[in-house]
């Protein structure tokens, strides 16, 4: 029986080292693959682009400036636009209503906010009016502020031309 075991032969310690090697390589990648994917889960942001921006004037009296911004979400979770500010005063306190372009033509945005979809582009329209006391007047700078129900701030200055 000792004569049968000493012929018997194991394989080389190289070979041994190339395969624990290979295995340990095969181990760390499928778990790297599954942190990343659990990660990617718990790590989406929302972040809103102003792309553009700017206030036309209309005809008549009193003056009125037609404001249109241009957003994209270019973050990887949707956003919801919640609030609008003209120089850190909410648009509902001094009747500005602001809406956006629903492909088929203006829609006031809700009470519940603007869902701008990831990847999503869509156009913000504020009217602003010229009447008495409110301040506003051609060649002034407004700060427009777009909140989100994420609490982000999303800022652009914009001149009344």
């Amino acid at each position: 029986m000792k004569t049968i075991l000493r012929n018997k032969r194991a394989i080389s310690p190289v070979i041994a080292t190339v395969i624990l090697v290979a295995v340990a390589i095969s181990v760390a990648v499928a778990v790297a693959y599954w942190m990343g994917g659990i990660a990617g889960m718990y790590t989406k942001f929302e972040k809103i682009e102003i792309q553009s921006a700017y206030a036309a004037k209309t005809s008549g009296t009193p003056d009125v400036w037609n404001i249109t911004m241009g957003l994209k979400n270019t973050g990887s979770a949707d956003a919801t636009l919640t609030h609008a500010y003209v120089n850190n005063v909410p648009t509902t306190s001094i009747g500005i209503e602001w809406w956006y372009d629903a492909g088929a033509g203006k829609v006031v945005v809700p009470a519940s906010g603007l869902n701008i979809v990831s990847g999503r582009q869509v156009t913000v329209y504020l009217m602003i009016e010229s009447t008495d006391g409110n301040g506003f007047s051609s060649g002034q700078t407004l700060n427009i502020k777009l909140h989100s129900a994420g609490g982000m701030d999303y800022i652009k200055l914009v001149e009344l031309t």
